[in-house]
């Protein structure tokens, strides 16, 4: 996908509306929605402060060692612009934590990189992320779109497959990302939205 001379971040809207279902022992509660074009400039903000100076405030890569939330980083503050990047294929997990105060907005989106094989996955072998409340309300970010991002900073192509927004719950939320296809895929989940640096603890 070609960017124009001068332009911003290109992003055209899928037909779909994005949504999250979230669930309280496994039965759906409500649905909420984000603008598309909102989400797409945060995460090419975080992609902007990704130089070097700011790599360790903004992206945060998790090795296999991060193989649960307890045992990935600590993202101290949610609001923060983060990309958390994480290569995963079947039997692959890595996790990690962040943390959002009261009056705080909750703002998550789950990406891939736009190229084969990933790109030509089905939704039921693609990564699964599931997130879980500080209260323990567990929600699973429903692939329901493939809406097209060119990122100028990389030069690299991404497809949105989900995101959510909603009022925060204050405390610690907990991030799991499963693989479930033979190939590795190349997976970010954006936190945040301010373009601020933030500190990741490990």
């Amino acid at each position: 996908m070609a960017r124009m001379p001068g332009a911003v971040p290109y992003v055209r809207r899928s037909d779909d509306e994005s949504s999250i279902s979230w669930h309280s022992d496994g039965v759906p509660i409500r649905k909420r929605s984000v603008l598309a074009l909102g989400a797409a400039a945060t995460f090419a903000l975080v992609a902007a402060t990704s130089a070097p100076q700011a790599a360790a405030h903004q992206r945060v890569e998790l090795g296999s060692q991060a193989s649960t939330p307890s045992r990935g980083p600590l993202l101290v503050d949610g609001t923060v612009s983060f990309a958390v990047y994480a290569d995963v294929k079947r039997g692959d997990r890595r996790g990690f934590r962040f943390r959002l105060k009261d009056g705080d907005t909750l703002a998550v989106q789950l990406l891939i990189v736009d190229k084969a094989p990933a790109n030509n996955l089905s939704a039921s072998r693609l990564p699964r992320v599931t997130l879980t409340d500080p209260q323990g309300k567990i929600a699973r970010l429903v692939i329901n779109e493939r809406t097209e991002f060119y990122e100028p900073y990389g030069g690299t192509n991404y497809l949105y497959l989900s995101r959510l927004t909603d009022e925060a719950t204050p405390g610690e939320y907990r991030v799991m990302v499963t693989g479930r296809s033979k190939a590795d895929v190349e997976t970010v989940i954006a936190v945040g939205y301010r373009e601020v640096r933030g500190e990741v603890r490990y």
